[in-house]
This record gives structure tokens, sequence and C-alpha cells, in this order.
């Protein structure tokens, strides 16, 4: 058994993994159910550029990426960020190859925001998707029907 003893500073930390993170805004348009307008998606897709994406309705929501060349994406990080209500929320994450005539699931979430404690979901997925044209992720705030906004504070590809 090899061992080392680390340090916090290099704890494994997935939305920190030195990465080359995809210039989205410049690659890609977006449709949208709807959006708040002082939460655009654009502050979802660039670190550090703000609070992140946040729906103007309630129910569920549809962020959907159109690629304007194939891209080879390696890994998807996504965090969703709830500090005030509890909820159950769920999303799909789908990918197309022909400009979204088809779609293929990545991963099907749910996961129960409960404030002070549960306030933040990660998910980073290593994947190996060779020509993604369409990246959609449909969001269902609150499964129980609740009256609770879509939200995704950070949408990351390399």
């Amino acid at each position: 058994m090899r061992k080392r003893i680390i340090t916090q500073d290099t704890q494994h930390d997935p939305s920190s993994k030195a990465e080359d993170w995809l210039d989205v805004e410049n690659l890609a348009q977006a449709e949208l159910t709807s959006e708040d307008a002082t939460h655009p998606i654009e502050s979802a897709l660039k670190p550090g550029a703000g609070s992140g994406w946040r729906a103007s309705e309630t129910g569920q929501q549809t962020v959907r990426l159109l690629f304007d060349t194939p891209l080879r994406i390696k890994r998807i990080h996504l965090e969703f960020l709830e500090p005030a209500q509890q909820r159950t929320q769920e999303f799909l994450l789908q990918w197309s190859s022909d400009q979204g005539r088809s779609f293929q699931e990545i991963v099907r979430q749910q996961f129960n925001f409960s404030p002070p404690a549960a306030t933040r979901e990660i998910e980073d997925y290593d994947v190996d998707i060779a020509e993604m044209t369409v990246l959609e992720i449909r969001i269902s705030p609150d499964i129980s029907g609740g009256c609770a906004h879509a939200t995704i504070a950070a949408l990351r590809l390399a």
C-alpha cells in the first residue's frame, strides 16, 4: 500500500481540477425556456462571471446549447445552489450528435436541497463524447410540484 499525507490545499476538489474549460459562450448558441434578466446563462458558463443562471418562471425548464461545430467533450461540471427552499430537484443531462434530432442520456439525477445544511449539489462527469452538437439540461426544480425556480450556478465543459 502506497500512502502519503496531503494538506488541505491539495485535497481533491473536482471544481478546481486543472482544466482547459471551453469558452462555451463563443462556441454555442443557447436556447432557454425562460431566463431571469439579472441571472443570464452567461453567468453560469464563465468562472467568476456572476451568480449563475436562473429561470424567470417556476416549473420545469430546459437549457439547450447548440454548438457551431461538433465538439469532443471529456468532462462536464455542473453546480446547483439552493440557499433558502427545501425541495427535491431532478435534472436530465443529454447530448446529441445530429443537431438535436435524437439524444443520448448522460445522467438523470435527483438531489434533496435542505437548507441550511444541504444547499449545494456538485456533479462532475468524465465522459468521452466525440461529436457533440447539442447539450441539453432539463431541470425539474421541485418534483413535488412546488413553486421553485430552476437554477444553474455553474456549467463547465472540457
